[in-house]
Order: C-alpha cells, then sequence, then structure tokens
C-alpha cells in the first residue's frame, strides 16, 4: 500500500502569463515533431490492434484479478498490471514481455491524472508597466520599467513553445534567460510537469500584498544580519530587533514559539525537528569521506561586509542584464558555514544536489542505519548493491534532482512569472524618493513604514535591497525556486533509504569565526533525528539561496520543498514497481504525515 495524505497534484500550464487562470490542456506548447512523435504513438496502438505487436502486449490484457495491491499518491490513478512471476531462468523474450507491460502499466497510470488549474495572483494583468511581473535581464527604461515589445516577445515565446520564439527574444544586455524550455521537457519516469500544482503550488503573494511586503521585510533584516553568526544571534541587538518587527506581522509564516518570534528561530523552517538545536544542520557541517578523499565540508566563503546592488545605476545595470564590474572577494581562509553569507557563498556555485550527496556521505559516516523496511535487513546471504545499496542511492538523488528542476521550471515560467526580491526592492526605492508616478505598482505600509527598511537606508544610503552577489539572482523566474524543489525531492529519497529516526551522535556547531566545529551541548542534543536534520538541511541550502543572498522569498522555498516531495513520491512510486525485491517501506513526509511505497516484487 502507497499510502499519502496529499492531495493530487494536478497543475496547469498558464502558457499565456497575462491570462490569471488557465487549463493546461489550452494552448499548451508543443512543437511540431513532438506532435508527429505522439501521433506516432497512435499508430503503435493501431500496430497492436492488428497483432503486429501481439506478442509484446497480450499480457496487457490481463483480468482485473491480476492488478497489484499497491496504491499510489492519494488519486494517482489505476494501478499498472501485474507482472508475471520472475525466475531467473525466464526467457529474454518474456522478460522483454514483461519490461514491456511493466512500462505501459505505469505509464497507463501515471496517465491517468488529470492536469489542474493552476492561478497565478494575476500581477501581470494588473500592472499595465509589468511592474509586478518577473522582467530581468529584458531592456528597461530610466526606472527600471520594462520594455513591452520585449516583454511581448518573451510571452510569445511561452505561449508557442516554439524554439525560434525563444531564440527570438530580446535581451537588455549580456545575461540571457536560464533555460525557460526546460519546463516543457517531458519525462519518462513519474507524473508529468502539467500534472503538479495545486494545492502544492498555490498562487505566489501578490506584490501589494502585506504577505509580499513581510517576506520583503525579511530580506532586509537578512542583509543585515549576514555577516552576524548564527550562534551569535542571541546576544546580537539587531537580531533581537528583527525577530521583534517580524514576530509583530500576523503574515510572518517562519516558526513562533508561543507566539513569538526568537531570535533563534529566525530564518528557520518550520518543518519537524528543525528549530531543534544549532541553525546549521549537522549533514552540513559534519566531516565524512568521498571514498578514499576526505571532505571536511568547510567552505570557500566570500569577505564580510561587501554587499552588492546599492546604487540605482548597479540596479538598473543589472536588471538589464549587463553586469557592473563587481566581483565576489573570496575569503582566503577555508571556513565551516557559520552565517548568512557563507550560506550564500555556497550556494552560488554549488551543483544543486551537492549537499544531499554529500548528506548521504555523512550519513554513511556516522552509522546511520538503513530504512527499516529495506529488504536486506537481516539477510544473512546477500545485501543491496544496484538495488537498495549505494549506487541505487546515490543515482537516485541525481535522477530525482533533474525532475523535480524541471518540474519546477515549469510552474516558474509558465504559471508564476514572479520578481525577484531585488527587482521590488527597486520599486521601494522609486516610492521612497517621490517617483510615485514612475511605477504602477503601490506596496504595503509593512515594508515602506518598517523598521527593518529605515535601519537598511542608514546602512547603505539607499532604499534598495542588498545583494550578496554583484549580479544579483538569476535570469529566470523566482516562485518557486530550484534549491528548494531539488532539496525536496532529495530528502524524500534520502527518507525512503536511510531510517529517519536515528539520532544523530555527537552534535557539533560551528565556531563564530568558521575556523573549528565545537561539541553542540544544548538541552535538545540528543533529539537531533536523521529526518529533522534532513528537513533542517532543506531551508539552510533554500534559504542560503534565497533570504540570505537576497534572491528568493520565503515563499519560493517553503512551496518548493513540497513540490519536491511530491514529484519524488510520483518518481518513487514508479521506481518501486522495478525492484524484483518485495519490500514495503515508509517515510515520515514534511508535514509530519507517513507516506508508504511498497512493492510485491518476486518473493
Amino acid at each position: 500500500m502507497a499510502t499519502d495524505t496529499s492531495d493530487k497534484h494536478p497543475s496547469g500550464t498558464n502558457a499565456e502569463p497575462t491570462d490569471q487562470t488557465r487549463k493546461s490542456t489550452e494552448a499548451e506548447p508543443k512543437s511540431p515533431g513532438r506532435r508527429r512523435f505522439i501521433a506516432g504513438l497512435g499508430a503503435a496502438t493501431a500496430a497492436v490492434s492488428t497483432g503486429v505487436l501481439t506478442p509484446l502486449v497480450a499480457a496487457s490484457s490481463a483480468k482485473g484479478s491480476d492488478i497489484p495491491d499497491f496504491q499510489t499518491q492519494s488519486g494517482f490513478g489505476v494501478p499498472p498490471r501485474r507482472r508475471a512471476a520472475r525466475s531467473g531462468n525466464n526467457s529474454a523474450k518474456q522478460r522483454v514481455t514483461e519490461s514491456f507491460q511493466l512500462r505501459l502499466g505505469l505509464a497507463q497510470q501515471d496517465g491517468h491524472v488529470p492536469p489542474a488549474v493552476n492561478v497565478s495572483n494575476g500581477d501581470t494583468a494588473l500592472y499595465a508597466d509589468k511592474g509586478g511581473t518577473y522582467t530581468k535581464a529584458l531592456p528597461h527604461d530610466d526606472f527600471g520599467r520594462v520594455d513591452l515589445t520585449a516583454f511581448a516577445a518573451l510571452t510569445k515565446a511561452l505561449s508557442s513553445g516554439k524554439f525560434s520564439d525563444f531564440q527570438n527574444m530580446i535581451v537588455g544586455g549580456t545575461r540571457t534567460q536560464n533555460g525557460p524550455q526546460a519546463g516543457l521537457c517531458f519525462d519518462l519516469e513519474a507524473l508529468d510537469n502539467a500534472q503538479f500544482g495545486q494545492p502544492i503550488v498555490p498562487p505566489a503573494p501578490a506584490t501589494a500584498s502585506d504577505q509580499n511586503a513581510t517576506e520583503l521585510l525579511e530580506h532586509y533584516w537578512a542583509s543585515l544580519l549576514r555577516d552576524v553568526a548564527f550562534t551569535d544571534y542571541g546576544t546580537s541587538a539587531l537580531a533581537a530587533a528583527a525577530a521583534a518587527e517580524l514576530g509583530s506581522q500576523p503574515t510572518y509564516f517562519g516558526p513562533r514559539s508561543g507566539g513569538i518570534v526568537t531570535t533563534n528561530l529566525l530564518f528557520r523552517g518550520a518543518f519537524p525537528g528543525e528549530t531543534l538545536g544549532p541553525y546549521l544542520s549537522q549533514l552540513f557541517i559534519k566531516p565524512t569521506a568521498l571514498g578514499a578523499q576526505p571532505i571536511s565540508q568547510q567552505l570557500i566563503t566570500y569577505l564580510p561586509d561587501i554587499d552588492y546592488m546599492t546604487s540605482f545605476a548597479d540596479w538598473l545595470t543589472v536588471q538589464n542584464g549587463n553586469v557592473t564590474g563587481d566581483k565576489n572577494q573570496v575569503d582566503p581562509t577555508l571556513r565551516y558555514a557559520r552565517n548568512g553569507r557563507d550560506l550564500a557563498a555556497f550556494t552560488h556555485v554549488d551543483v544543486l544536489y551537492q549537499a544531499y550527496f554529500t548528506a548521504y556521505l555523512v550519513l554513511t559516516s556516522i552509522g546511520a542505519p538503513s530504512n527499516p523496511g529495506n529488504p536486506y535487513i537481516g539477510s544473512k546471504t546477500e545485501n543491496g548493491f544496484g538495488t537498495f545499496g549505494a549506487p541505487d542511492f546515490t543515482s537516485a538523488l541525481g535522477e530525482v534532482a533533474c525532475k523535480a528542476l524541471n518540474a519546477v521550471w515549469y510552474q516558474k515560467w509558465f504559471v508564476h512569472l514572479r520578481p525577484r526580491p531585488e527587482a521590488i526592492g527597486g520599486i521601494v526605492q522609486l516610492l521612497m524618493t517621490g517617483q510615485n508616478n514612475e511605477t504602477d505598482v503601490t506596496l504595503s505600509p509593512v515594508i515602506l513604514s518598517s523598521v527593518g527598511l529605515q535601519q537598511s537606508f542608514t546602512k547603505y544610503g539607499t532604499w534598495l535591497l542588498s545583494q550578496a552577489f554583484p549580479e544579483g539572482s538569476p535570469t529566470h523566474p523566482s516562485y518557486p525556486t530550484g534549491h528548494g524543489v531539488v532539496a525536496g525531492a532529495c530528502l524524500t529519497v534520502l527518507k525512503f533509504f536511510f531510517d529517519g529516526s536515528f539520532v544523530i551522535p555527537n552534535p557539533q556547531v560551528p565556531s563564530d569565526d568558521g575556523l573549528s566545529l565545537l561539541d553542540y551541548t544544548g538541552p535538545d542534543a540528543g533529539e537531533l533525528t536523521v529526518n529533522g536534520e534532513l528537513n533542517k538541511l532543506g531551508h539552510n541550502v533554500s534559504f542560503g539561496h534565497g533570504i540570505h543572498a537576497g534572491i528568493h522569498w520565503r515563499s519560493d522555498t517553503d512551496t518548493s520543498l513540497l513540490l519536491g516531495e511530491a514529484v519524488a513520491l510520483s518518481f518513487l512510486n514508479d521506481k518501486a514497481q522495478t525492484y524484483n525485491e518485495p519490500f514495503t517501506i515508509s517515510l515520515t513526509k514534511f508535514d509530519g504525515t507517513t507516506a508508504t511505497i511498497s512493492n510485491k516484487g518476486n518473493p
């Protein structure tokens, strides 16, 4: 039984971003070649009916009693036909037939999940100047308003899906748009990109909303605390001010203790186990090894007190897709991550699933046991290897990462087009300097009247949101985030393979200068589990790329982690049916509920 308390995850494309809603079955971008191929599948079906492929698909007409006893994610369609019993001496022809039947059954199962209506927040249609929409690297005027001809060329490409239209987009400088066509990529395993969405991915908070303003306020405070060690938050007056102001906002959705945001809870996630122990996950700091190569987990980070895009000229240069000539200044000393700048530096250059591959290495180094459902536990005759062993564990991380990334790219480009925090910081600058007539966008007083914004102005002499990187954000829309969706997917795979209840021994915390690891002796030191530290790791990395760097909203991360989890569960449900081993594996989801995946296999 594969029990999952989540709803279906359908997602409709919003191929014309100016429309607030659209079913994904309408105006789905397809290339002519893709249509010809899909039409060819009909010919293949006809060939089956005439007996051309009968030997390969005869088993697909099996009786209903041959349907296996497993269930996918809630509403995930009809289960595939049960495979014939396997044996080591099956003929090659029988195995090919069995393989085809399995592939066909899984495709039919996934194909029963309909696309859903996805709803954007409507900001593209609301503002004539497109000020509430992603427009980075397109040409803008002197006040940061996008060239509407260039914006029309972008939306034309998104609507048609044609490679030629993407090649005809108008860019404003040397930077190009970051891979929008990945969102149109099909996958032969797990649900399609268009089948993920609401309720997992709701509309992004509207630009003028209090929630968006609160998330922007969190960014301003994080930029001010970028060089303060997490272990020093408790004695930092700046951190206390940040906690007080964020805690006063009803639309602040970070964790609270008794309704209060404490300094210890700043910039944390709220999934189970995340508020226990040090800010940094044990899986992000504990030394390990990749085979014979030691990995200390010390980082190449950037020098403190050097922030970027704090002049309107630099801000506009970056919005137009050009470079300012500034470069991050590398700290010559290797350090363990100990503050927001260090986390930002890691995510500036990481391979997207790097932290989770390293987490796998740490888990093996500390002797974390396999998930209790692993079929080889207790076996005295064999062990897992290509299945339920290290090659299976590690390759699944890379495989699911790419699937999740393409799913979130579909959401970013073809549904939401949410602007980056830096772009809204430019609007703050216009509004705070009396240039209201140069933008159609209005913003909530939650940000415009905030202490955090005033503190930032006092430090930088500008109302712009300072950035950790000279180029600001990447050139793709903000919502949801790639780092977060890869985190959600990879963490779910790790939970599938490892025992999430295992308590991590000898917890540590980086010193405030990042030069050493110290023993963590807090009262909750014995409560740090694999699941909790995995959950924490996802937010560490995605907030490092988001809140601490200044380039992603809190809701980008929270939503993307859930989307990544949904992609991984779909992937694992399909993958489970390929194993020969019988098993039942349960894992704890981000919301604390349990998902169970099983396969009768060949007992």
